[in-house]
């Protein structure tokens, strides 16, 4: 008995110490946030079904060079790397989307060893989840766009160019590889690429006495490398197309930058980073206020310099959409990281604590004042999680079945929030010093990763287009999408191009119904159907569209 005891004992050690392990701990918390569904999945449009459609081509065609009609604006990388993962897996939504959930996981240990370097441990591990739980980061690493993976690059080029100062005698592997992933950058995000290495340049140039990269041979040898990739494409790509290959490429980044889509203006961002990344960018503001008061050696111009000019450079360019900031999104999470620990100190035992581990020298009156800031986010908060409960509660009973599944949402994050007042009641009226500021801090992280948990698990974060996929899935539906040519009869694009994707057999955009053979299906506006002067039957309608066959 004795000696069962002892074993037991030993195993409950040895998964105490796994589950310690940062990484493991890491991959814990971000794979149910990954892997959550409804059960189903299908695409988003525009974009993400642009891409998915279009590793499909190369796929089916066997031609991974120059399958389209014309030459194309973008490199690549992203295609190849989608349709690596059809060979491997087959072709669905799961494997499209797989790239971009793998090159999330490691960008989260990324911003664990960088902030293990400018940091520390604790506000490393502290970042990786912060960063886990950011709503658009999360978003996209369940999508099957280049983002993530091209985020996942740069994180790797700048942990590279820290260790190659840091670990002298592995000078030439680090820079390699730092060189190596921004060359690959551009055939993930063509000239994309190029803002966040001029973000790094202030880093590269100020501190060149010290660390010599940018007179490094290995580094431009990386570089050149990760372009070969390219290079060999757009080598290809002329012999097929001529001239109209780096026409393309460039014509595409002219016209992002210049012309305004969406009529966004240069404060998109000032507004959409804080509301994509709730409440993580306020306490991020105070991170960055306490990082300037407070610089990090050495590596303030990574750390500061390369989020700030990189959010510059992004307001500047014409085009600015939500996604065009995930790069920025690490910084956040490491910014917010230092600025939740401050007040987490103050929580605990009323003194913050400079950067790295210095006591702060503060009056009395000051310190009260900062108490009760904790004292009052946590009422707050609290107070937003009682409204949310008692919203939830009223959608359950008395709202309609679409709007209930939101309610889910609001119940897990208001229940969540509930946590920080009961903490502090706990500590500071009740006396449980058990309570300390790691439970306070918890007590930020858990309300997001259940709302973040409950938007999964009812499709938010996988399902986009559920009318489309039931309706697909019908079996006659799907024999005929499946044996026969689809014509597209002036349709919106996003609907050609997720049929491009879910449909094995071409698609044949025309311009007039009358081009459509007898016989022929083909889709079109629903308002278009009564005004037809061909006979047809209707199949099916989704949303504004209808599936028709042409009558003799």
């Amino acid at each position: 008995m004795l000696y069962k005891l002892h074993f037991l004992q030993h195993i409950w050690r040895q998964i105490r110490l796994v589950g310690s392990l940062p990484y493991f701990s890491l991959l814990v918390w971000i794979l149910p946030l990954l892997l959550f569904t409804s059960g189903h999945n299908s695409l988003m449009a525009h974009d993400e079904a642009l891409y998915a459609s279009r590793a499909r081509l190369m796929f089916d065609s066997g031609n991974w060079i120059a399958p389209w009609e014309r030459a194309h604006h973008k490199t690549p990388g992203p295609y190849w790397l989608i349709a690596s993962f059809y060979k491997l897996f087959g072709i669905n939504d799961i494997s499209a989307r797989l790239p971009s959930m793998i090159a999330g996981i490691l960008s989260l240990w990324l911003v664990y060893e960088i902030g293990k370097i400018l940091l520390d441990k604790k506000l490393a591990l502290l970042a990786a989840a912060i960063l886990s739980v950011e709503f658009l980061w999360l978003q996209y690493c369940r999508l099957s766009t280049p983002d993530v993976p091209v985020v996942f690059l740069v994180l790797l080029a700048i942990l590279s160019l820290i260790k190659t100062e840091l670990h002298p005698k592995y000078h030439y592997f680090w820079s390699f590889i730092a060189g190596l992933s921004l060359g690959l950058g551009f055939l993930v995000r063509s000239f994309m690429i190029f803002l966040p290495i001029i973000a790094l340049l202030p880093y590269l140039i100020w501190e060149h006495r010290r660390h010599h990269h940018l007179t490094n041979p290995i580094l431009y040898s990386g570089f050149f490398v990760g372009l070969i990739p390219t290079f060999l494409w757009l080598w290809f790509s002329w012999l097929h197309y001529g001239n109209q290959s780096f026409e393309e490429l460039f014509k595409f980044v002219v016209l992002l930058g210049s012309d305004d889509h969406y009529n966004s203006g240069p404060l998109f961002y000032v507004w959409n980073i804080p509301l994509k990344a709730f409440p993580w960018a306020f306490f991020g503001i105070l991170g960055l206020v306490l990082i300037l008061r407070h610089p990090i050696v050495r590596y303030q111009l990574i750390l500061v310099g390369f989020p700030l000019i990189l959010f510059c450079e992004l307001s500047l360019f014409t085009t600015r959409l939500s996604h065009y900031s995930l790069c920025l999104y690490p910084f956040i999470a490491l910014f917010a990281s230092v600025g939740l620990n401050w007040l987490g100190n103050i929580y605990q035992i009323g003194i913050p604590q400079q950067l790295p581990i210095q006591k702060d020298k503060i009056n009395v009156l000051n310190l009260f004042a900062r108490k009760n800031l904790c004292r009052n986010l946590s009422y707050g908060f609290g107070g937003l999680g009682v409204l949310l409960v008692i919203a939830s509660i009223i959608v359950f009973g008395w709202g309609g079945s679409d709007i209930r599944k939101y309610a889910i949402i609001g119940l897990a994050m208001g229940l969540g929030w509930l946590i920080l007042p009961v903490v502090w009641i706990g500590r500071y009226h009740f006396g449980k010093k058990f309570l300390t500021a790691r439970y306070w801090i918890a007590g930020w992280l858990i309300p997001c990763w259940l709302a973040l948990a409950a938007m999964g698990s009812i499709g938010l974060l996988s399902d986009y287009n559920p009318v489309l996929r039931v309706f697909l899935q019908q079996s006659a539906i799907a024999s005929i999408l499946q044996t026969h040519p689809i014509y597209f009869v002036q349709t919106d694009g996003k609907i050609q191009v997720l049929l491009n994707f879910y449909i094995s057999i071409d698609d044949q955009p025309l311009a007039s119904i009358s081009q459509v053979p007898a016989f022929g299906y083909a889709w079109i506006y629903t308002e278009q159907s009564p005004k037809l002067s061909r006979p047809h039957r209707i199949l099916g309608t989704v949303k504004e569209y209808q599936l028709i066959q042409i009558l003799p």
